[in-house]
């Protein structure tokens, strides 16, 4: 399917892509919250219908935001994973991480707080290279059960 862009200008054109409600949520929970096959993301609380996340998963695989592979000892099961244009993606995360933070309690009191907003609040980018390295891990692991199946 060819992605249409309404123009030339670079916000616009990424936001052609990322910028509806699920695209970003999708690459987050990949990225922070572990999730990597369709089950998990049906399980979340985000609550993405399967229609939508089938239709976003693909548009993100075809983006080259992600790889769909299946497991080496489940051929039913789609195992999606960040690739590096997808992990690029982090300092965005971070940084609406930040905005939401620092603009939306007010409105959203019950926002998540903790340990690891504490570290975003303290130095974004060590949070950005914990989340980056804690990824890269578990595709290096991931790479070696898959060549070892």
């Amino acid at each position: 399917m060819k992605q249409e862009f309404r123009c030339d200008c670079p916000i616009t054109s990424a936001l052609d892509i990322l910028g509806d409600k699920w695209m970003l949520v999708i690459v987050k929970q990949m990225l922070m919250e572990g999730k990597e096959t369709f089950k998990d993301f049906t399980e979340s609380e985000e609550a993405i219908a399967t229609n939508i996340l089938s239709a976003k998963l693909k548009l993100l695989e075809e983006a080259g935001i992600i790889t769909k592979n299946k497991l080496p000892n489940n051929k039913k099961t789609n195992l999606y994973l960040l690739t590096e244009k997808g992990l690029a993606l982090t300092p965005v995360i971070v940084e609406l991480a930040t905005w939401s933070d620092n603009h939306l309690r007010d409105f959203h009191p019950s926002i998540a707080d903790g340990e690891e907003m504490e570290l975003l609040r303290s130095d974004k980018v060590a949070f950005a290279k914990v989340l980056e390295k804690k990824y890269r891990e578990k595709l290096a692991r991931t790479a070696a059960i898959r060549k070892a199946g």
